[in-house]
């Protein structure tokens, strides 16, 4: 069985097809490739590779000096393939539960739990000398927002101020100063790390309820400090259909969704380990937006399930160049207070309080189907 995946697809085949793909490793013409099996006629190597070709497990370059990287997207991942492509394409586009789907999940937990206890949350080394630390002091304006930052899934009726989105971009993605290299670069500082100093991720925000910004999907230019208009339109069914289904994000004022512009890591890093530090990135930028936006005293959130493929359309990016990792958003606190889960509505189902509260405030999302078939 091969699996294919940027397309997702799975192939049955024969020894002979792995035989002619090892051959076809790099371009050669096809007399080439069929004097290396000289047991079979030309009519069938010309058959297999035929259908090789057609079924996209194999490429037909117009030469043998050609190079098909331009016109085939796994390729374009270069010397990060196979170990990080696998990776990343096969996990893709997971088909996330709702409804009834996502009351199994949660009822297949349960029943598991009952005889295969969870994995303790602390980990404790016994018999070894144990140095009690002081409690930090949760006192000044720094620690009070690390100790208030939660994770909300409801948010008060009152639009986002402008002023307030603006600040969390800016201080979130905004370029603070610049500095050079050695080979010329111009590399961008930000409130962020991020490994070599290439800052891969961009911002693009979904403003469904912003006072004064009107509604639609906009990129956020971090060295101009603009949002620069995509489409037009932003409503709470296309959170939860970008946010998998999450429907108690629908309500919130606005959406960052995070993407990697990956031939930036690429110049400088070729090996398939970068792609680790492209999450990172990632993480370190999402935790300071939760923190700003905390800070901001709005209520922020953030969740990695994602439905990749309708995003990046809608985006107008490729999905392998550029690609979706994270969203983040935020809105007003409601009156009420902090809110842990939202009043379910008829119909709505979501992780119950009792097995959150065990798993702990995360920002995992939704639960991948477990009806999930595996993608052809």
């Amino acid at each position: 069985m091969l699996h294919e995946p940027v397309g997702q697809r799975r192939f049955e085949v024969t020894p002979l097809a792995i035989a002619l793909m090892h051959a076809c490793r790099a371009p050669l013409p096809f007399a080439a490739i069929r004097d290396g099996f000289p047991g079979l006629t030309t009519s069938t190597v010309r058959r297999v590779l035929g259908q090789m070709v057609r079924s996209g497990a194999i490429v037909r370059c117009a030469s043998p000096s050609s190079r098909p990287a331009a016109t085939q997207p796994v390729l374009r991942w270069g010397k990060w393939s196979p170990a990080a492509t696998f990776f990343h394409f096969a996990t893709k586009n997971v088909a996330w539960a709702s409804g009834e789907a996502l009351q199994e999940f949660e009822d297949t937990l349960r029943a598991r739990a009952a005889i295969e206890p969870p994995p303790p949350a602390m980990k404790r080394i016994d018999g070894r000398v144990s140095v009690p630390l002081p409690r930090a002091v949760a006192e000044g304006e720094f620690r009070s927002v690390l100790l208030d930052r939660r994770t909300w899934r409801g948010f008060a009726s009152v639009p986002v101020s402008l002023a307030a989105l603006a600040e969390l971009l800016d201080l979130t993605f905004g370029v603070r100063r610049w500095v050079g290299t050695d080979a010329g670069e111009r590399l961008p500082l930000k409130t962020s790390p991020s490994a070599g100093g290439r800052h891969p991720i961009e911002a693009y925000v979904l403003a469904p309820n912003v006072q004064g910004l009107a509604k639609g999907l906009y990129h956020y230019a971090p060295d101009r400090h603009r949002l620069e208009r995509l489409r037009r339109g932003a409503t709470p069914r296309q959170i939860e259909r970008y946010l998998g289904g999450q429907w108690w994000y629908g309500s919130a004022g606005a959406v960052v969704l995070m993407t990697a512009v990956l031939p930036r890591v690429w110049w400088r890093y070729d090996m398939p380990r970068a792609y680790r530090s492209v999450l990172l990135d990632a993480g370190h930028v999402c935790q300071t937006f939760c923190l700003v936006a905390t800070a901001l005293q709005l209520a922020p959130f953030c969740t990695m399930a994602l439905a990749d493929s309708r995003i990046e359309r809608d985006l107008g990016i490729d999905g392998v160049s550029e690609i979706v990792l994270y969203a983040a958003g935020v809105g007003v606190r409601p009156a009420g207070g902090h809110v842990q889960w939202p009043s379910r509505p008829a119909g709505r189902t979501y992780v119950s309080p009792d097995l959150d509260d065990k798993r702990g405030n995360g920002a995992a999302g939704a639960r991948p189907s477990p009806r999930r078939r595996a993608p052809r």
